[in-house]
């Protein structure tokens, strides 16, 4: 059962790894090294055959009238072949210095003419530096030329003699090595080949330790990507976590922080919200009651004079009349601003009913009919298919009909344009309303901010009438979304949930 736990943790796993890897690199220079000590026993072996097979031929050559070219043919002894070892050449070489016999033709005897035997001298022969292969008594003389060297250097051609004891005297068997430099070759090829193998398992274990150890980071690099998003402000990032060890673990840990830091964030939004509309609820209460109570004097003051102190003159009274109704007029729009702040100030009360879409659009639509006549309008409500009746309440949705249409009206120039409120089924169970304008359109960079209070592009604008309209439908359960584009139009979508069973 503690097995597959350990295999999923992401630290065994990463030991195992260099634990595998490691046994691999010593097993295969392991392998490597013994095939080099097979391969270079076997060569000495045969080296030492090569020379033991001289010696041996030398000895033979003493009992035997053939000479050691011959012999060595008849043997068939690839030992003594000099592209094969060191043996470069076996010399008889008797008590007077004569070389009786030689594996190489050009010093062994030759006929003269007149029937005796020429015999090359073996001071007339070039020997690298000579050593004998048995301890002789001192003092005890060698033929001329034979010379025994008082130092060998390592590497370099060699010979050694062996003194035999013949019917005829001490004769002498000297065996010619050549270089040793052939076997350093040999050796140096081993060798680079063994670090050649080696360097190539070293790249093979690095090539597989940086897949793996890149597949292991991988998870590190996507969970500070995310880090590095959830820093800036997105709480949406998330990295997978697929994985069974810690990385998967530490991956599952982030995404559930950064989901409770999200949470966090709307709550704290929400909490900040809801102070604000406080504040301003109890502000606006007080404002509205401080301002209301004047406007209303002035407002019977207007209806007093107008009953009581207008003048007889006709012309005189038009222009009093005139006055008077701009004085009630302008009472009346301070009024309803107040009574906009009020509704986005304060806590929202809904009476919610059954409602049909087509009769509140055609109702609020009457509110602009005659401004939009006055500047050559088109206002117009399209009904697609049957669309359900929502669950809302009847003053603010006649609100947010109004805010939308005075909006797309007062964005047409005078010119002329087309205003239009499209009704649509939505399903599930929802109903869409589009309110289209062909007005001037709103810039991108205030598209981000018309839903924002108290921000308006229009001087004469206090900001509330879009952030009415939103907080209307948000309190309503629904969602409101704007497309524009410059000197082209807008258009405001909203959702809404309809009547269960409609």
């Amino acid at each position: 059962m503690m097995t597959p736990q350990i295999l999923n943790s992401f630290r065994a796993r990463l030991i195992l790894l260099l634990v595998v890897l490691l046994g691999l690199t010593l097993g295969v220079q392991y392998y490597v090294n013994v095939r080099s000590v097979r391969r270079n026993a076997h060569m000495l072996v045969e080296q030492e055959q090569a020379i033991m097979a001289g010696v041996a031929l030398g000895v033979n050559s003493l009992s035997s009238p053939e000479y050691l070219e011959k012999m060595q043919k008849e043997a068939k002894q690839p030992l003594l072949d000099q592209q094969a070892g060191r043996v470069k050449n076996v010399m008889v070489v008797d008590t007077d210095g004569n070389v009786q016999d030689s594996l190489n033709g050009d010093f062994a005897p030759t006929t003269n003419p007149d029937g005796s035997t020429h015999y090359v001298r073996v001071k007339d022969v070039t020997l690298p530096p000579l050593n004998s292969a048995v301890e002789l008594a001192e003092n005890t003389p060698l033929p001329e030329g034979m010379n025994v060297a008082t130092q060998l250097i390592a590497g370099d051609p060699g010979a050694f003699y062996f003194p035999v004891e013949t019917t005829k005297g001490r004769w002498y068997i000297i065996v010619v090595l050549g270089s040793a430099n052939t076997l350093t070759n040999i050796l140096e090829r081993q060798a680079s080949r063994s670090a050649f193998y080696t360097l190539m398992l070293l790249l093979a274990t690095t090539l597989v330790t940086g897949l793996f150890v890149w597949r292991f980071t991988r998870p590190i690099k996507d969970l500070s990507m995310a880090a590095q998003r959830v820093a800036g402000g997105n709480f949406d990032a998330r990295v997978p976590a697929v994985r069974n060890d810690e990385m998967g673990a530490l991956a599952a840990a982030f995404n559930d922080m950064t989901a409770r830091l999200g949470r966090a964030r709307e709550l704290e939004l929400q909490l900040h919200q809801v102070e604000k509309a406080a504040v301003v609820g109890r502000l606006a209460a007080a404002i509205a009651h401080e301002i209301r109570n004047p406007l209303n004097y002035i407002n019977l003051t207007l209806d007093h004079l107008r009953s009581s102190f207008a003048p007889d003159d006709p012309g005189k009274r038009e222009t009093f009349e005139r006055l008077a109704l701009q004085l009630k007029s302008e009472v009346g729009r301070i009024n309803r601003h107040i009574t906009d702040f009020l509704k986005y100030s304060r806590p929202s009360t809904l009476e919610l009913q059954s409602l049909d879409l087509r009769s509140e659009a055609e109702d609020a639509l009457r509110v602009i009919s005659a401004h939009a006549a006055e500047n050559g309008i088109e206002a117009s409500v399209i009904q697609h298919g049957d669309v359900p009746h929502v669950v809302a309440d009847k003053d603010s949705l006649h609100s947010v009909f109004t805010n939308l249409l005075i909006n797309s009206v007062e964005a047409i120039d005078s010119h002329g344009g087309k205003v239009e409120i499209a009704l649509t089924a939505e399903p599930p169970n929802r109903a869409r309303i589009e309110v289209t304008d062909t007005g001037k359109g709103i810039a991108p960079e205030d598209i981000a901010k018309i839903f924002e209070p108290y921000y308006s592009t229009k001087d004469t604008g206090t900001g509330l009438g879009l952030a009415i309209v939103k907080k209307a439908i948000d309190d309503h359960g629904g969602s409101i979304t704007v497309s524009s584009k410059l000197d082209s139009g807008t258009t405001f979508t909203i959702i809404l949930p309809a009547k269960a069973g409609d």
